[in-house]
């Protein structure tokens, strides 16, 4: 089975698209998911601007009911183009496709409340002609958990190892991690651990008065010297003690607290001073320093062999050589001959994954890892012109125990 999974991170600075093939094996009694996973294509295409711009607004709370009506068109309109794209470049028809799996564009996440992402389904479903799936964290959140993190249950598909335990990170907006056991049976712990790149990206922007979203290759932090008595302030935010279940968003660690660091240090926006680059310097240190945190506390009792590393923060020397040196002597990779998967690809095709779950009739959350009382099918159904009905499948039935 085919499949297109689409993701677009917090950050809001790329549409990642990957074409995954998904071939059924043999489930395990003890909750270990048979199935071959081959990526064929994946494309990767930078939101433009104003479009950045508006979702941003959207989860600043500044946009009225009839942004968010258009914004919803809109985000599927991107999603759609660089499906069309991705499947032009492998040479793959639609018709071959199965579904397209996006959860759409995050623009709020309150924890075990609720969690609204933005898209229009039934328009990338028209224009690609591919039925789609979405909404993929109300079902979870329906039944008690948090929504997120959703990448355990893939994770365990894509990353097991047959002897090795890992801890698989994932470096995005926002952190978060799963634990995935030797074998990929038994149970998996995930939760978020914090901020990812969603800080740096922040603070980069505003040093550099929106020409520079990103802190490129961790120059300016590289180059500024780390604040101690703020970093350890820092640490101390209550939200690192809470244990897992848990996750989070920009709402938390986003525009508001970035603005707060800023006006105590007297930075404003453009400023040329070294200011920025201390206060990167810092924020660097702090992303590290928690994801490391978060991995000593809950992972690593459980017994971690290796650490592998995904996401756009792998492609920052400075923070990952900041988090090698944190999390010593457990080795850190992102290699992805480790990995199996390109970094940037990874949370595309886990997504991927869980349209295959949804059309095989499979559970696609982790109760252990978002905190709902029950497994759950997550995602609803879309279907496009002359595809009006989902092929599903039944799931091949577990051996019995040996």
């Amino acid at each position: 089975m085919r499949l297109v999974g689409l993701m677009s991170g917090t950050s809001a600075d790329a549409i990642d698209a990957a074409l995954v093939a998904v071939e059924a094996g043999r489930d395990c009694p003890s909750g270990g998911v048979g199935a071959t996973v081959r990526v064929e294509a994946f494309f990767e295409t930078p939101w433009p601007e104003p479009m950045r711009r508006r979702i941003h607004a959207a989860a600043a709370d500044r946009a009225p009911a009839s942004e968010i009506a258009r914004l919803r068109v809109d985000l599927a309109a991107g999603f759609a183009e660089a499906t069309t794209a991705l499947l032009r470049g492998a040479g793959v028809p639609a018709e071959a496709v199965a579904a397209v799996a996006c959860h759409g564009q995050t623009v709020a996440h309150h924890p075990a409340e609720a969690t609204l992402q933005l898209l229009d389904p039934a328009t990338l479903a028209a224009r690609t002609g591919i039925p789609c799936i979405s909404d993929f964290r109300g079902a979870d959140v329906a039944a008690g958990g948090e929504g997120a993190p959703l990448v355990a249950w893939p994770d365990r598909i894509l990353f097991a190892h047959p002897s090795r335990d890992r801890a698989i990170v994932n470096i995005g907006g926002m952190a978060n991690v799963t634990r995935v056991p030797a074998g990929g049976n038994g149970e998996a712990l995930a939760f978020d651990l914090g901020p990812g790149n969603v800080l740096l990206d922040l603070a980069a922007e505003a040093a550099t008065a929106g020409a520079e979203r990103w802190d490129a290759d961790g120059g300016r932090a590289a180059r500024g010297r780390v604040d101690e008595a703020l970093l350890a302030e820092l640490l101390r935010h209550p939200w690192f003690d809470r244990p897992p279940p848990r996750s989070t968003g920009r709402e938390t660690f986003g525009p508001a607290l970035l603005d707060d660091l800023a006006s105590r240090r007297e930075l404003r926006p453009g400023d040329d001073s070294s200011g920025w680059e201390d206060l990167l310097a810092t924020l660097t240190a702090f992303t590290a320093r928690s994801i490391a945190e978060g991995l000593r506390r809950w992972i690593v009792p459980l017994g971690v062999d290796e650490i592998l590393v995904a996401g756009g923060g792998t492609a920052n020397p400075q923070l990952m050589r900041v988090l090698d040196e944190a999390v010593a002597p457990i080795p850190v990779s992102a290699d992805p001959a480790l990995l199996g998967v390109d970094p940037a690809a990874r949370e595309a095709v886990a997504f991927a994954l869980l349209g295959w779950a949804f059309l095989t009739g499979r559970p696609g959350n982790l109760p252990e890892a978002t905190g709902a009382e029950s497994p759950a099918i997550l995602g609803s159904w879309t279907p496009a012109p002359g595809r009006p009905h989902p092929d599903f499948r039944t799931p091949p039935v577990a051996a019995p125990p040996a």
